[in-house]
């Protein structure tokens, strides 16, 4: 029995792989609902949810510090 070559098993998961993209990109618009976006001015920017994240983090980490120092 011969093996696939390596460039048929390369094209066909391109293929496959195209396919699953354009299929999640037509799911994600068509979920959707017009009257539950959000506006962007309303929005926090991606930035800020990151910075907002490592705040708790780094308040967290301090907590779990003080803690082991306590003890």
């Amino acid at each position: 029995m011969a093996l696939p070559s390596v460039w048929s098993v390369m094209r066909v998961a391109i293929l496959f792989i195209s396919v699953v993209g354009l299929l999640s990109v037509r799911l994600v618009g068509a979920g959707q609902d017009s009257g539950s976006v959000i506006p962007a001015e309303s929005r926090p920017c991606v930035d800020c949810h990151a910075f907002e994240f490592m705040q708790r983090a780094l308040q967290d980490l301090k907590k779990t510090a003080y803690n082991l120092d306590a003890r």
